[in-house]
């Protein structure tokens, strides 16, 4: 599959990186195309990576990746152009930290949107999907990297494109019992205020970073 992974950070090197070892053909999207951390990226991954501007790799893919910043996500989206995007699944990994006013961050968006909700209203005829958001970039890719189980979250309208980006967890390694369909878009509100919690829970962390949680049930 053709994938644009948008965003040079560490979340988007590690998707990027995952997807090209599974086999995908992905091209990292910034802001340049020249961008050097994305030409980097694509030197060293293989004949499979490619680098490009934002709308270069929303052009060319049949799914797209949002891992940017979600305080930024609308100006990114805004550069892949909606022609770009239109009819096509967007997996939205980002979440609404503003570091503004000093760590721990705050929400600019919580408790009556998301920023997954925000993108699709925007953009009406991408098919949104939430998941990801709620571990580190490391556990994304990996989810074998901790012990036991535990669990990722997926949200969103369309159960097409849900399906397709539950097939794309189980490539990562999530087992499909451990892939939680939360219901519609508008359970990503949950999804990205756990963001906070997830903060704290990482600054008591005595030792090892890495950490998710798991639903036990009767």
């Amino acid at each position: 599959m053709k994938i644009a992974v948008l965003g040079t950070g560490m979340v988007g090197h590690a998707l990027a990186g995952k997807l090209v070892s599974l086999g995908h053909e992905v091209t990292m999207g910034s802001r340049e195309s020249g961008n050097p951390k994305g030409q980097e990226w694509a030197a060293q991954a293989g004949s499979r990576a490619h680098a490009g501007s934002f709308a270069e790799a929303a052009e060319q893919a049949e799914l797209v990746v949002n891992a940017t910043p979600g305080t930024v996500s609308l100006a990114v989206l805004a550069e892949a152009g909606e022609a770009n995007l239109n009819g096509k699944i967007l997996l939205d990994v980002s979440n609404a930290l503003d570091s503004s006013s000093g760590f721990p961050p705050s929400l600019t968006v919580c408790n009556t949107d998301s920023i997954a909700e925000t993108i699709q209203r925007t953009y009406p005829d991408v098919l949104v999907v939430k998941s990801l958001n709620t571990v580190s970039a490391p556990v994304m890719v990996e989810p074998s990297r901790l012990p036991g189980s535990h669990d990722i979250f997926m949200a969103g309208n369309d159960p097409a494109a849900k399906s397709r980006v539950s097939d794309l967890l189980q490539e990562f390694g999530w087992a499909p019992g451990h892939i939680r369909d939360l219901g519609g878009l508008d359970a990503a509100r949950g999804m990205e205020m756990w963001l906070p919690l997830w903060l704290r829970i990482f600054m008591q962390q005595p030792h090892g970073k890495m950490f998710n949680i798991g639903i036990v049930s009767e």
